[in-house]
């Protein structure tokens, strides 16, 4: 039987209100992200954490060893949880991921965090490059208003964008009500 693992990615606190880069709906996404583990981890499936640092001491946000960088405390780490830190926006990059999923015999994944238009989105994509089967449940994903050419892109735009670019191509993409219900678990 095939097994599935959680990625939790970027659920940290410079993301959130008062932090240096906060998100639209962080908080929604938030506690839909401890629900979603919360059940993962009632299932005994695997659950990751990712932590991102960028590695200069100048950068505008998650600046290393700031309280900023930690996880945020409605998604932390329990028990003997890991926690993988990156420099990437592909939580696959320069890491020990992929060799942390095959040690479990990994096969599904289900990705949730932030942001959904920089490292959900790279993630996913390379999970699935990698073979992985991937579900990414949309509402427990956060992003932010972005511009483009002079013209302001709320985040609910950035993020349908980029939600059904994924479900395209890449994963399943899916609610948190439909993962608690085991509606498109994987095969």
């Amino acid at each position: 039987m095939s097994k599935s693992a959680l990625i939790v990615v970027d659920i940290q606190n410079d993301y959130f209100a008062g932090g240096k880069w906060p998100l639209v709906g962080a908080d929604a996404a938030a506690d839909n992200a401890a629900r979603v583990i919360q059940a993962t981890r009632d299932a005994g499936a695997l659950v990751v954490h990712v932590r991102h640092e960028f590695t200069r001491e100048d950068a505008p946000f998650f600046t290393p060893g700031s309280e900023g960088a930690k996880l945020h405390p409605k998604v932390i780490n329990q028990g003997e949880e890991p926690v993988v830190l990156k420099h990437f926006p592909n939580s696959f990059r320069e890491t020990e991921l992929k060799q942390m999923l095959g040690e479990h015999s990994v096969e599904h994944v289900v990705v949730i965090g932030s942001m959904s238009h920089m490292c959900i989105d790279a993630t996913t994509r390379a999970a699935a490059d990698l073979g992985y089967n991937v579900r990414v449940i949309h509402d427990a994903c956060a992003t932010r208003d972005m511009e483009f050419n002079g013209m302001n892109v709320p985040a609910a735009q950035v993020h349908a964008a980029f939600m059904s670019a994924l479900g395209f191509a890449y994963a399943k993409v899916i609610s948190t009500e439909d993962f608690l219900n085991g509606i498109h678990a994987p095969r």
